[in-house]
This record gives C-alpha cells, structure tokens and sequence, in this order.
C-alpha cells in the first residue's frame, strides 16, 4: 500500500525532485491519491509567503486516525502497530497490534466525548513515553481536537505558560515516570502547573509508578475505570484538510514559546511521504526511533509516519544507560529492528563507553541509521557507521525543524548519498536556497549562506497559535519571498547541503532548540543579577552548551557556587532542567554598543576560547571590559 509513492534508485531521485519543482500540484495531489478521503480537495495548492498564506489540499475532508488505524485494519489488522519496550528491562515487553490500537483509541475518543472535548478544543498531554501518549494523540485526532503535547520534562511554570497559550480544556497526565533509576512526579508538576491555570476543566490520569498523588474532585479523574466504560466503536469526525491537527511549542529567539500550528491534510502526505523515503521501509521491517513524542521527531516518526505507512515502530520508554549502556543494542538485537533513529547527542555519550556494550549484541538487522535534532560532527558520524551500522547501513543524517513539520534534508538510502556531517540533498517538493545578508541568492557550489525555502511543502507549519503577526515577523520578514530557517549552511562543490549551525539568539542543546531570552530573563529574576547573556559553546557530547555571562549588582560574592546553584534552580524551576547553564562567569559589566545593545558576537568568541579573533572593540561603550572577560577566562576555564 505504501510502496506507491517510495523512490528507488539515483535516476528516479533525480527525475521526481524535478518534476516536483516545476509542478508541485501534480506531484504532491499524485501523493496524496494513495490515502483515504471521504471529499476530495478542491485545490491542491494556494499560497503568498507575503501575507504569509499557505493552503494544502482546501476543500478536502479526511480524518487522520482513520488514515493511520481504519485503512489497514483489513489488511493488517494483526500486525503490530507498536512495541512498547519499558524502562525496566525485566518488566514485559507489550505488543500492540492495530486491531487492538483502533480498540484503544476509539474508547479514548469515546472518553473525551464524554468529558465535554469537541472538535476544536485544545487538550495538553504530558506523559511519559507509554501506549497512553500515541493513544491520546490519536482520539485527539478521531474527534478533531487539536492535542498540544509538553515534553514531560518540563517545569510547571513551563506546562502552565502552554496550557495558558491555547487555552487548554483538559489536561492528560500520569502519576509519574520512570527514567532509568529515578521516577519523575508528574502529576504534582501538573498540580502546581494548574494553580495559574484558569482554563482546564478536566484531568485525566494514567497510573504509571503508583505513586500516591492528591485528586481534585470533580476535575481530576483515573483514566482506566473511565477507559473501561466505554464503546470499542466510534466514527470519526471528518476534517478540513487545514483545519489545525496540533500544537508544538518551540522555543523562540525572544520572548514566550511559539505555539507551531500543523494542519490535518498537508502534514498527512508530507510524514507519510518522508518516512517512506528517508527510511525505506518495507512491509516486515522493524523501526525505531529513540526520540520522545514531546517533539516534532516523536510526533512525525514514531506515530503519524510509521503508522500511515503501516509499519511497525518501537516505543521506548527508558535512556540509553540503564541498565548499562548497552540498553540501546542489546533493544535492537531483541527485536531485529531494522531502521535505527537517535540524535548525536545520544550517539556522543554513548561512544565514550567502551565498545564492548556494542560488539556484544548482534546489529546486523540494522539497514539504515539515522541520525536528528542537531548537526553531527565527524567523530560521532564515524563511530556510528563503523560500530553501529558495521559500515553496512546507510546513515541517514536528517534536518528539519519543529516549523517545517516533516524532514526536509536527508539521505535517501540507495537513491542518494551518505556523506559524512552532510544532510546532502532536499526531498522531493523541497525548493532550498542560500541568501547572503542582503537577500539576494548565491548562485553555484562551494558557498555558504542564510538556509532559505522558496516555495512551501505540505507540512509546513501554517501560523504562531493566536499570533500570525508573529509568525510573518519570525520566517518570513527577514528575507521577504522566503522562508527563513534561521539556520546557516554550505553548499559543497557537489551541491550537497551541510548545516552549519543557527544564526539566530537559539542554542541546540543535545537537540533541543533552547532560545536565549527566556533563559536571560529567568537569570534576571534573581535579586543578586543585573543582566545576563548567554551563548553557546562547543560540548564533546551535548554537541552546544549553554555558557552565560552573567552581570552581578554588587562587587561582593560571598560564596560563588552557591549563585551558581541558585542561577541553574531558578532556571530549571521556571523552565526545565535542560535549560540548565553549563557554564558561569560572573562579571561587573557585559560588553555594548554606545546604544546599549550587549555584544554577543564578543562573549560568543571570548566562551569558545577564541578571544585572538575578537577584531576591533575600540567602538564599543565599555572597551576595558572585554579584556576583563578574556582575563577572568583565562583563569577560570581555559586548560
């Protein structure tokens, strides 16, 4: 069935990458045949990145939980749709086949029905990584309410400041998490999330570590003996194919998040597309992708991806290093997992174990490794090629973005090439350019330049949850006619796209987009800071990590460690522990310009230890104090 739309070999590459730029309505509509629609669309495409408008697919109706359950079920209604590994390697492993996955999701649907949710409404999951999360996602999507999932690592002020965005109806929850060792007490973050919450009516619980936890009457509800009550049967509401699927936040270069809007239709075709393609899955394969839905990654290929296409993808529960760091091999040797998925991050801290973890489990099954969520460097790449992929697997080093909704980027298995620290090639429908600082494109190979797309793709991200001023403001100002990735990239004398980093006030740490101001402003809170600044540095497994320059009242210090503590709880409290500074220089003053504006270009060289390279600095406001930075540097970081 998924077979229909799926490239095989360079020339076919080649002449579909063309035929989808010079006529993009034929070639995604074609696509999009391959699904079920209960309304065909009436237009494939209309769009003005000057407004900025874009619409897939208008006019179409459709349901997105019958397109990833109901369609196979006569076909495949015995394979399974997930393999839930748990934390614990001892407690079982569960099998999910997609008869009893469109079982368990239409009981949920049936549930929010009950609880009051229609189409429209916006209901926050914040789980952990158990059948529960995919299973909610998808009644979400059955009933045509728009789910907005939080990373089940963040602060309560980080859960609250979502929910209140897009005015939450429900929140769906657990009582807690396991990861590795430890358990987490989600209910109580969302608890005290809900304390400046004025929207959620209802809350449904998931007992997951059966840790005690206070119910509010009439709001806060067991999920199970609800979940029992109801019917195995339910219709699914039909969508406008650009009616909203869901919400992501991702962390933006000033102020709150940016609630990413994804619409139904468009991102149907793109995921199932790009997991086709990128990965090569075949019908009796088994997938794996490590990442946690609480991100794009999650949302795009470990649910609505593999299951359009009818696959079977392994839902993880645990990390890479309990019980020892062989957890991840020792999962793919136990279940023949045939497509691979994780980031560098993960990649980097596991090949600083000894091989023996590796060497020790059978990973020839693997057939193609992919790598997300940050640039890779070329250590890392060539570890996991040798160790991982045996030099056998193609290593697929995939980019995109919360925004872009879908892999933009990417390797195509026996089709295109696998270069080392290279995302080579757009996908089909990916129109890419580099644009130097006045906009204007640079032309031929071996040039680097502002990552721009001039045209759209379906699953683009459509506007900023009630702000499309916003929206415009952030992609679509800078370079007008384009949309701007934020990120920069060199084009090889091949034409092969390798990303070079953001270029914008977002750090990417261990794959995690992490904007600067948030952070700042959290740091700024404390009674002991004047202002602070943070850039990113080079980290040996993180990839980037966050150093922050920060300003202090008063000369005095009493005791420096204990304000670092106290920096890095306030951060982790008001955001989340990934947020956390890595690094502290606490200083008097911060470089600026005669208008007042800190000179981030400055800490940025003095942070990564490349103070030689600093140019003139006689016009800045405060010239003494760069040398003061390099100085205080020097004696605290620099080995």
């Amino acid at each position: 069935m998924s077979q229909n739309y799926r490239i095989r070999g360079t020339e076919e590459y080649t002449r579909i990458y063309n035929e989808s730029k010079t006529s993009p309505e034929e070639f995604w509509g074609g696509i999009a045949e391959a699904f079920s629609w209960s309304k065909k669309w009436d237009a494939v495409l209309k769009w003005d990145f000057n407004q900025p408008e874009v619409k897939w697919f208008e006019g179409g109706k459709l349901n997105l939980s019958e397109n990833c359950i109901d369609r196979h079920l006569n076909a495949l209604g015995d394979k399974n749709a997930f393999i839930f590994e748990p934390n614990n390697p001892n407690e079982p492993t569960e099998y999910i086949s997609y008869s009893e996955l469109s079982k368990r999701v239409n009981r949920f649907a049936n549930l929010l029905l009950s609880k009051g949710i229609r189409k429209g409404d916006r209901v926050c999951i914040y789980l952990p990584m158990i059948p529960d999360l995919p299973v909610a996602m998808l009644a979400c999507a059955r009933i045509g309410a728009i789910h907005s999932i939080v990373f089940a690592g963040f602060s309560a002020q980080a859960l609250a400041s979502r929910i209140n965005d897009s005015d939450c109806k429900m929140v769906i929850t657990s009582d807690g998490s396991f990861r590795g060792e430890k358990s987490i007490e989600l209910k109580n973050i969302v608890d005290e999330a809900l304390l400046n919450c004025t929207t959620v009516e209802t809350v449904l619980v998931v007992k997951r570590i059966h840790s005690k936890v206070t119910m509010m009457p009439e709001r806060d509800y067991w999920i199970a003996p609800l979940l029992e009550q109801q019917s195995e049967v339910h219709t699914a509401e039909q969508m406008d194919a650009e009616d909203p699927l869901f919400i992501l936040y991702t962390s933006g270069s000033t102020g709150t998040p940016k609630g990413m809007v994804h619409t139904t239709g468009g991102y149907m075709v793109n995921a199932a597309y790009t997991f086709q393609n990128v990965f090569q899955y075949e019908p009796e394969d088994m997938y794996w992708c490590s990442a946690d839905i609480g991100w794009i990654t999650g949302h795009s290929y470990i649910v609505y991806g593999p299951l359009l296409n009818g696959a079977t993808s392994v839902l993880f529960e645990g990390v890479p290093s309990y019980p020892d760091c062989g957890r991840f091999w020792q999962t793919i040797e136990k279940l023949n997992v045939n497509q691979f998925y994780t980031a560098p991050t993960t990649i980097r801290s596991l090949a600083k174990e000894s091989l023996d973890f590796v060497n020790r489990y059978d990973l020839s099954s693997l057939k193609t490794i992919g790598t997300v969520g940050e640039p890779i460097n070329i250590e890392a790449w060539n570890w996991y090629n040798d160790n991982v992929g045996k030099g056998k697997a193609t290593v697929v080093d995939t980019w995109f973005q919360t925004e872009t909704g879908c892999i933009l980027i990417s390797p195509i298995p026996n089709a295109t090439p696998s270069i080392a620290t290279f995302a080579t090639l757009p996908l089909p429908g990916v129109q890419l350019v580099l644009l130097d600082d006045d906009g204007n494109e640079i032309l031929g190979n071996d040039v680097k330049g502002k990552l721009c797309i001039k045209a759209p793709w379906p699953s683009m991200a459509r506007t900023i949850w009630g702000n499309h001023q916003r929206y415009k403001e952030t992609y679509f100002t800078a370079f007008p006619g384009y949309y701007f990735t934020g990120d920069g990239a060199l084009r090889n004398e091949d034409g092969y796209y390798r990303i070079t980093g953001r270029v914008d006030d977002v750090i990417i740490v261990s794959g995690h987009n992490l904007g600067t101001a948030p952070i700042e402003n959290v740091i700024n809170e404390h009674e002991k800071v004047a202002e602070s600044a943070i850039v990113g540095v080079q980290h040996p497994i993180k990839g980037m990590a966050l150093f922050g320059f920060v300003s202090l009242k008063t000369i005095e210090l009493d005791d420096e460690n204990l304000l670092k503590q106290e920096i890095n709880q306030l951060i982790a409290s008001k955001i989340g522990p990934i947020a956390k500074l890595d690094f502290i220089q606490f200083t008097q003053e911060l470089p600026k310009t005669r208008s007042g504006k800190i000179m981030r270009r400055i800490l940025r060289k003095i942070a990564n230890n490349e103070s030689d390279s600093l140019g003139d600095v006689s016009t800045l406001l405060n010239p003494p104090v760069v040398a003061q930075l390099i100085e205080l540097y020097n004696t605290k970081f620099k080995k």
